[in-house]
């Protein structure tokens, strides 16, 4: 069995030679390398900004305000509603232009890219429950079964609104201290396996074992 040291540990932290869940791409190409990737590692700052302030918004107006869906929405579409009203009859007196249609309009490109990204998403699933993959179908039902354990005791928005900020959060937090993560992480599984190989040497390679049927090849 290997014998880790401390020593190993160092070499790998000066190496960068072992990353967390053995990623071997950059972080920003493991999210994707888009629009997404720079938003959880806060490149564009401004949008990664105003993303967490509106989550902020709305957990507040549920949660604290106590608003439902459909009131909320309601009062949104009043307020977008006067808003255009005052726009438009004031646009002519101070020489504007009134609001057009087409702005308030989503683009085709972001309505089929989103549409897309549900689509691979269902094809992933779909492919996953006909068990090609029995590790991951059983870690995604274990998953499913905890979150829902996890569902009855913590308020849906409080949950929802955890799990973003870890995803606005963690990702940056990991970029900018990214070797001294996978220090501790490598030495946590260093650590690991070290209790493994006591625990097998010392109560599993204790425990009798019947005797090995040697199989007869015909």
């Amino acid at each position: 069995m290997p014998i880790y040291s401390s020593s190993d540990s160092d070499n790998s932290l000066h190496k960068g030679s072992t990353r967390l869940f053995g990623r071997q791409r950059p972080l920003h190409e493991t999210l994707g390398g888009g629009k997404v990737a720079e938003v959880l590692l806060w490149k564009d700052k401004a949008m990664s900004g105003w993303m967490l302030i509106g989550a902020t918004l709305i957990w507040f107006l549920f949660e604290v305000a106590e608003y439902h869906f459909i009131t909320l929405m309601c009062h949104v579409i009043l307020v977008l509603m006067f808003i255009i009203f005052i726009w438009s009859n004031i646009a002519p007196l101070v020489q504007r232009d009134p609001p057009r249609a087409h702005e308030f309009l989503l683009s085709e490109s972001s309505c089929k890219y989103a549409f897309s990204k549900v689509n691979s998403i269902l094809v992933k699933l779909y492919d996953l429950s006909c068990g090609r993959d029995w590790k991951l179908f059983f870690a995604v039902i274990g998953f499913l079964w905890v979150l829902s354990i996890v569902g009855n005791y913590v308020n849906s928005h409080n949950l929802l609104y955890f799990v973003f900020i870890c995803l606005e959060t963690l990702p940056a937090l990991y970029e900018r201290y990214e070797r001294e993560v996978d220090y501790m992480a490598e030495r946590g599984s260093q650590d690991v396996k070290k209790l493994y190989n006591k625990f097998d040497s010392r109560v599993l390679a204790k425990i009798p074992r019947g005797p090995v049927k040697e199989k007869r090849h015909k």
